[in-house]
């Protein structure tokens, strides 16, 4: 935050910042045809989703340790999951960095970095009414158990709220590309295609190789999707739990000083060109 920032009373700095979440979610109603494919495609994929891991399963109750229910759980809530997190509409600093726009943002007394993430934040929320529809569908088909217990329906919200976090960051990070390239199309495209993957969105890791499942755990993306669904649909949760949740604040910490840095080297690059 700059010092400008701090300077602001609090109430000030809130205010503008909601604002920005404001203006954000508005202008991603503005099409409302745009608005109601995606709700319809998400209660699509809902239900699509449904019928192919049900499928899968056939006449079997548990394929290598997973219980039907469980994975058709996680697979339903994947979609919403990913819907809310990761819509990869996140590239707001894009059109500001081609006008040269950014360069007043920076100089503004509300850091422009605060701004773009309530500008994602207002994004994501924009997201929420095709995420619901979607969940009313998933209810009614029965596609969504309950939580294993109690105690990780709970400790579920708490690895929602850090996952939401890290995918901030990172689509923050991403964007930020656009300093050094006026084009973040490609580097989104390739966020977006690893992300899904590794993140257990399309396949739960659960299936996957042992190697590979031990290989994308050690990714932020994990953290965002397979931790807080993974310990949804966890009966019997443990330290096993505190140990999921302790990774995801460890990454929020990493991505925090990574994308802090990438800023730095971005804006130290916006004043060499003159922006």
């Amino acid at each position: 935050m700059s010092t400008a920032t701090a300077r602001l009373p609090a109430r000030r700095v809130r205010a503008g910042l909601r604002a920005s979440v404001r203006h954000a979610a508005r202008s991603q109603f503005a099409f409302r045809a745009s608005t109601w494919t995606g709700i319809v495609g998400c209660v699509l994929q809902v239900i699509l989703v449904h019928l192919v891991w049900t499928a899968v399963y056939g006449e079997r109750t548990v394929v290598s340790g997973v219980a039907q229910g469980d994975a058709v759980t996680y697979a339903v809530l994947g979609v919403l999951t990913t819907t809310i997190f990761q819509p990869f509409i996140f590239d707001s600093l894009l059109g500001r960095l081609r006008t040269g726009a950014i360069a007043f943002d920076v100089m503004r007394p509300i850091s422009a970095v605060p701004v773009a993430l309530a500008r994602q934040l207002g994004g994501t929320l924009a997201q929420l009414p095709a995420a619901g529809a979607a969940l009313v569908v998933g209810l009614a088909l029965g596609a969504i158990s309950q939580p294993g217990s109690w105690l990780s329906g709970a400790a579920c919200l708490l690895s929602l709220m850090l996952g939401f976090t890290i995918a901030l960051i990172v689509n923050f990070t991403v964007g930020l590309v656009g300093f050094w390239t006026l084009e973040t199309g490609g580097a989104f495209l390739i966020y977006r295609m690893l992300a899904q993957f590794s993140s257990g969105a399309l396949i739960p890791l659960w299936f996957m190789p042992a190697w590979l499942q031990d290989s994308l755990t050690l990714l932020p993306f994990s953290a965002q999707v397979f931790v807080p669904l993974s310990i949804y649909v966890d009966q019997d949760p443990g330290w096993h739990t505190v140990r999921a949740l302790g990774l995801q604040a460890m990454w929020v910490a990493v991505l925090v000083a990574l994308a802090t840095l990438v800023w730095h080297r971005a804006i130290r690059r916006l004043v060499i060109f003159g922006g």
